[in-house]
């Protein structure tokens, strides 16, 4: 019974993707014409269909460094991508910041450039209450409960379970929202998208949400309806948006064709359509030190989350 939910997305991987594409998915180390993109996915037939346009973009114009082919490589969590990286199995991936940076701590990849989206490089988190909740701060938490997304998010689960840590606010997982947090921790469930997120705090199944500042303002994720009763008590800093990145051993060649190609697309006409369904990017920008800086703070906080909480 337990492998029962394994055996579905594997089953939908292995038969959404052939439909595609027969070469989706990648059984051994890739040959070196072949250029592997990767991501963690809870969808892989979706994600195929939103990174394929772009991975063939990009390797009809790295023939100079000897590309010439391009596949697809889904993984169900991080640890599964941390594997095919270490092993040589994927090439390139385009993740969250938190996911990225756990990928750089422990398997290796190294990031390429920052990924804007919908002409937004960077966001930050913000928690929410209902108005009559009396929660004016971060430590007010201290025997609620807070709704994340999942487990891949950066703005809603990464950030704000290793603020509160650092709060020295220890975090519980929760068995149902009618479970209550033990006293002095934070008490956490996973609502699995932005506008259960919302719901829950409304219907006051949960204390607190956190979510990105870009759902926050989407009446999609968080409805006119709701928003009226909820309030804004606390937001985290900036930090980057999404990451591309490549294994530590990949061609330096290789990786630079890489990084101009897609530096260069956001710039091409004939790149447009990809870009779109490549999670809406509008630009691929430079790992400056401003950018790195704050990724090392993503990478402390992400650790420590994975180590304490996980």
């Amino acid at each position: 019974m337990i492998l029962r939910p394994f055996r579905r997305w594997l089953a939908i991987a292995v038969l959404g993707l052939a439909s595609v594409a027969p070469t989706a998915i990648v059984q051994a180390e890739s040959p070196a014409n072949v250029l592997v993109l990767g991501r963690i996915s809870d969808d892989p037939k979706a994600h195929y269909e939103q990174l394929k346009p772009l991975l063939d973009y990009v390797v009809a114009r790295m023939g100079d460094v000897g590309i010439t082919e391009g596949r697809v490589l889904m993984a169900r969590d991080t640890q599964q991508m941390q594997s095919y990286l270490r092993r040589g199995r994927v090439d390139w991936v385009t993740e969250t910041a938190s996911s990225a940076m756990l990928l750089e701590a422990r398997g290796g990849a190294r990031p390429l450039l920052l990924t804007e989206r919908n002409g937004v490089s960077r966001y930050h988190t913000v928690y929410f209450a209902r108005r009559d909740s009396g929660i004016a701060s971060l430590d007010d938490l201290s025997g609620r409960s807070i709704a994340f997304q999942n487990r891949q998010s950066a703005s809603a689960y990464f950030v704000p379970a290793s603020e509160l840590l650092a709060r020295g606010l220890p975090l519980d997982i929760l068995l149902s929202p009618q479970d209550e947090a033990e006293p002095g921790s934070v008490g956490y469930l996973f609502a699995r998208s932005e506008l259960n997120t919302s719901s829950w705090v409304h219907k006051r199944l949960v204390d607190v949400g956190a979510l990105s500042n870009l759902d926050w303002e989407d009446p999609r994720r968080v409805p006119d309806s709701f928003r009226r009763d909820l309030v804004v008590f606390a937001r985290s800093p900036e930090f980057p948006r999404a990451l591309e990145l490549v294994r530590g051993n990949l061609s330096p060649r290789v990786a630079e064709r890489l990084r101009e190609v897609l530096i260069e697309a956001s710039r091409d006409p004939a790149a447009a359509e990809a870009l779109a369904k490549f999670f809406r990017t509008t630009a691929f920008l430079p790992v400056d030190p401003r950018t790195r800086n704050e990724l090392d703070v993503l990478r402390s906080g992400a650790l420590r989350v994975t180590t304490e909480v996980e």
